[in-house]
């Protein structure tokens, strides 16, 4: 499969500070029997953007104006918890971010994240804070990811580095998940296999 590759972008950022936010509140259960990722975004965090008939929540951050187009998504801790499903970062990707800011990740939802063109960056604690403080101040600031440098820069000119496997880098600045990264190695598989 392939996505948009991910190098380097700025954009501003859209504060979620909830901590534990599991996958059944990314994208609840009731969507998962698709496995069409089209529309997905729609339905993201539907039961905090919605309310029973289906109208927007105002107070939700991802229904006020200003949010649309913003891609990346700044998270409170332990995002991404709970049930297994590649639903989750198709959601958030289908709604248009990029990328995720966190202290820490589930680890399924990570892997699945990573699979599927959305970035995880993990921050230290104090960054984490300084980044909703500084959004609570200047709502309109925005950061800069650059994969290759693996470093987020941070509106005050001063930049973190961020963990990634070599593995699933490679894959994201191809834009290609684990099967298209195999297919573009066909003519080295082919003449070992000649060999």
């Amino acid at each position: 499969m392939t996505m948009e590759p991910i190098t380097a972008f700025t954009s501003q950022i859209v504060p979620l500070p909830a901590e534990n936010v599991d996958t059944d509140q990314i994208i609840p259960a009731r969507f998962l029997k698709t496995t069409d990722k089209a529309g997905l975004g729609d339905s993201l965090f539907c039961d905090w953007r919605y309310d029973a008939n289906g109208q927007p929540k105002p107070d939700f951050v991802l229904n006020r104006p200003e949010m649309k187009g913003r891609g990346v998504l700044l998270a409170g801790d332990n995002f991404g918890c709970g049930s297994s499903r590649e639903h989750a970062p198709w959601a958030l990707t289908g709604y248009g971010f990029k990328a995720v800011v966190s202290t820490s990740f589930a680890d399924i939802f990570k892997n699945n994240s990573l699979k599927n063109g959305l970035l995880p960056i993990v921050v230290d604690a104090d960054t984490h804070r300084r980044l909703f403080d500084l959004l609570a101040a200047q709502p309109e600031a925005r950061v800069t990811v650059d994969l290759r440098a693996q470093t987020l820069a941070l509106p005050d000119g001063s930049s973190v580095h961020f963990p990634i496997d070599p593995f699933s880098r490679t894959c994201l600045l191809q834009g290609v998940d684990e099967l298209g990264y195999l297919l573009g190695k066909e003519k080295e598989i082919a003449a070992f296999e000649n060999a």
